[in-house]
């Protein structure tokens, strides 16, 4: 019992009942939108032996950061072993099996030769993407998509969706240019993919282009947050816009409605929400109670088991005044650093040290937390996210600089941010002060 896709791809233990949601699932993924996983639950349920649908569900799970997730996730690769399967489909079992295992680069590896056999597999290059994204590969991320991309032309379903991912993946290696033309394209073609939408306005954010940002991302809110699960992460962009001109009054508006009024208990969202509040917090803006109610979540979330939510959620304690929580967090780092999963090396060498530099930070010890946070600012990337999302370490450290009273290390922090992003009205805010510190 098999079905073939439009690709010619075999789906091994599949009927046309069970593959139309299935298919539905991916276009799902592809856009960030609706509910893949009662779509693919749906395909299971007709075709129990459909041995990609229960890989597709464990990649949703697997890919939550999130402990209980991975539980789940792990019960989908215990039911795809047994089930008949093509070469390419026990590829996709076995990288599952790394990924619930906490192996995100041997994953990642396996699901790049698959990729590589077969360019158009929607699902290997979706999955690859987003693991080059938790683990902080830029090259990878345009270079997956780019070996495949020859493969795959206008018309063809998904293709939007590669064209969004190669247009991340050319802005995360500073090709802006072609990284803004491919990502409208996307949305053109296919106006509700969320993740094309981001590329964009991550182009906008690296030239600090808060205004077309803020026009981008206004244009057309529908199309982007109807049913979108990406959309938290979305308005978040666009509070970055505002929070980048000085417009506070606009940010905690965002935080209060589309990125935090409904108090998510998804780690993704709630990195957002911390991401936004600890810039706030950097500029010493007062943001009321909204530290306690993230600050509760992060701590049913548990700690130890992805080292970039870690951080936010430390934060998240931070702002709150949590020093309990705080140690805590501390601790289930240390708990982590003694596994034998790649977490290990995310905390070792960025998450744990950067951890100590916001505690450190909270507790006014910002001597402390400029030692802490400049020998990991050039390798803050293996532990995952974007830019965008890793430029709260660089305000960080200047802010730190600055309070500490280091006017050289404050002129030149706030110098290499003034060339990187000219046009920033908050690198002339944080120029001013580091000048006005070197004259007093």
């Amino acid at each position: 019992m098999t079905v073939k896709d439009p690709f010619g791809l075999t789906f091994s233990g599949a009927t046309e009942a069970g593959f139309t949601p299935y298919s539905q699932a991916v276009h799902e993924l592809q856009c960030f939108i609706g509910d893949p996983v009662a779509s693919v639950d749906r395909a299971i349920v007709e075709d129990p032996g459909f041995v990609m649908a229960h890989v597709f569900k464990g990649y949703l799970f697997g890919l939550a950061t999130e402990r209980e997730a991975t539980a789940v996730a792990r019960a989908c690769h215990a039911a795809a072993l047994p089930l008949a399967a093509t070469t390419r489909e026990q590829a996709h079992v076995s990288a599952l099996g790394h990924l619930v295992n906490g192996r995100w680069h041997d994953a990642g590896a396996i699901l790049e030769d698959i990729a590589i056999e077969n360019p158009r597999d929607a699902l290997a290059l979706q999955v690859g993407h987003q693991i080059d994204f938790f683990t902080g590969n830029a090259r990878m991320l345009r270079d997956r998509i780019a070996r495949a991309l020859p493969s795959w032309q206008s018309g063809m379903p998904g293709y939007h969706a590669v064209l969004g991912m190669q247009a991340f993946g050319l802005e995360e290696m500073g090709d802006y240019a072609r990284a803004e033309m491919l990502g409208r394209s996307a949305v053109e073609i296919e106006p509700r993919d969320g993740w094309a939408q981001h590329a964009v306005a991550h182009v906008m954010e690296m030239q600090s282009r808060q205004k077309d940002g803020i026009a981008w991302m206004r244009a057309n809110p529908e199309a982007w947050t109807k049913e979108s699960f990406l959309q938290v992460h979305n308005w978040w962009h666009l509070a970055l816009f505002h929070y980048d001109l000085g417009e506070i009054d606009e940010v905690l508006a965002l935080y209060d409605g589309p990125i935090y009024g409904e108090r998510s208990t998804l780690a993704l969202n709630m990195v957002d929400a911390s991401a936004i509040l600890w810039r706030l917090y950097l500029g010493g803006i007062d943001v009321g109670d909204r530290w306690a109610a993230i600050a509760a979540n992060w701590r049913k979330a548990g700690a130890g088991n992805y080292a970039f939510n870690d951080a936010h959620a430390m934060m998240a304690f931070v702002g709150a005044g949590l020093d309990a929580q705080a140690q805590t967090l501390l601790e289930a780092q240390r708990e982590a650093m003694r596994g034998s999963d790649d977490n290990v090396a995310f905390t070792r060498d960025v998450g744990h040290p950067l951890t100590l530099a916001i505690k450190a930070f909270g507790d006014g010890n910002y001597t402390e937390t400029v030692r802490l946070i400049r020998p990991i600012r050039a390798i803050a990337h293996r532990f995952g996210g974007s830019h965008a999302q890793r430029d709260v370490i660089d305000l960080t450290l200047i802010e730190a600089g600055l309070r500490a009273g280091d006017g050289a290390l404050a002129r030149a922090l706030t110098a290499e941010r003034s060339m990187a992003r000219p046009d920033s009205p908050l690198s002339a805010l944080l120029s001013r002060r580091a000048a006005d510190l070197s004259e007093n």
